[in-house]
């Protein structure tokens, strides 16, 4: 039967939005259906793109791989869009203590982790202003993704178009019809779930994190910096500090705890003013093993959730990786499948 589209998408997070791009650049048409939340974590998300987990000094999940395809993805969405969304920026560990700094050291002589650090905070000069009694190590090849800044492009793009309306769903309003799905009047062969925490999935589970904007007279930073949270310059000496991690009580919002913890650990790095300009929180899509959860849930209807907190590094490949299964029908990496939480593992003999 005739479609009104090729797809229909949920959600206009991150995941939705990257998904949405993908399937236009490959000539299908897409309607994204999606109504703002409070504690969505796109919309504060600080969008550092770093390809090493600090707290072990390795590399995370295809790091590598990740960061340039993300690159490569974000510069093409930049001169698509005539705007800036991608800005290539160092990160520096301050080391807390010897045992950390040695760890680096050692880190140094493995191949993969060679390209991607060194010693030292590059050309930044306004790292010295911070205490680093053990040195300092550099992340290379890190980035800033203004993700508020990409929605609210991609948002206004698509609502002029007619290919963005402003509804809340719920999976009650999704109507099964032959061969595809009906809501509001559109039908797809097709429909994607991309709306994060609010859309519930084996594998899933919601994790709070909060930050704050603050600014931090007489430093300009032009690295992001990290102990024990990180330090994001954007612009005028303001940053972006954060973030927490609480899987309890996810939807409460700001807390003066993450207020005093977060001031604690920028005491840390940072002896001079603090003015705190904004207090900020948001419930991520995490999965269980920290891998994206991709694939069908049922013939007609997909999934693309389980970002966390490396959602910018990601959700390029993962955009990708689903369209590739939902088009052609090539098989999904068993590492971010869905199945892996849906399916039962063989009995043990």
């Amino acid at each position: 039967m005739p479609f009104t589209h090729d797809v229909i998408i949920i959600g206009q997070g991150l995941a939705g939005t990257l998904l949405s791009e993908t399937f236009a650049d490959r000539g299908l048409r897409v309607m994204v259906f999606d109504a703002p939340r409070a504690r969505r974590s796109s919309a504060v998300a600080t969008g550092i793109i770093n390809p090493i987990v600090l707290r072990r000094t390795v590399p995370t999940w295809r790091g590598s791989e990740m960061l340039a395809i993300a690159g490569a993805y974000y510069r093409e969405l930049e001169l698509d869009y005539d705007a800036s969304f991608w800005r290539p920026m160092p990160l520096v560990e301050l080391f807390p203590t010897a045992q950390e700094a040695g760890l680096w050291h050692a880190r140094m002589k493995e191949e993969e982790l060679a390209r991607m650090i060194a010693l030292g905070s590059g050309d930044d000069p306004a790292v010295a202003q911070l205490p680093q009694p053990y040195g300092c190590g550099m992340v290379k090849r890190c980035a800033w993704l203004d993700i508020p800044a990409l929605l609210l492009a991609h948002r206004e793009r698509w609502m002029r178009s007619g290919a963005l309306e402003e509804r809340a769903v719920e999976q009650s309003d999704v109507r099964a019809i032959d061969g595809g799905v009906e809501l509001a009047d559109r039908t797809a062969p097709v429909l994607v779930w991309c709306a994060g925490p609010f859309h519930s999935v084996k594998g899933l589970v919601p994790v709070r994190g909060e930050g704050l904007t603050v600014r931090l007279p007489g430093l300009a930073l032009r690295s992001i910096v990290h102990r024990g949270l990180f330090l994001l310059p954007i612009g005028d000496e303001v940053y972006r500090a954060g973030a927490t991690f609480n899987w309890d009580d996810v939807w409460s919002g700001r807390t003066e705890k993450a207020r005093h913890q977060l001031l604690d650990k920028l005491s840390r790095i940072w002896s001079g003013e603090v003015e705190v300009l904004d207090h900020w929180a948001g419930v991520r899509p995490a999965a269980v093993d920290r891998r994206p959860i991709l694939g069908r849930i049922d013939a007609h209807q997909a999934v693309f959730t389980g970002l966390g907190s490396r959602g910018g590094l990601l959700a390029p490949w993962c955009a990708a990786h689903l369209a590739d299964h939902l088009l052609t029908g090539t098989p999904l990496d068993p590492e971010v499948d869905l199945k892996r939480f849906t399916e039962q593992p063989p009995p043990s003999l």
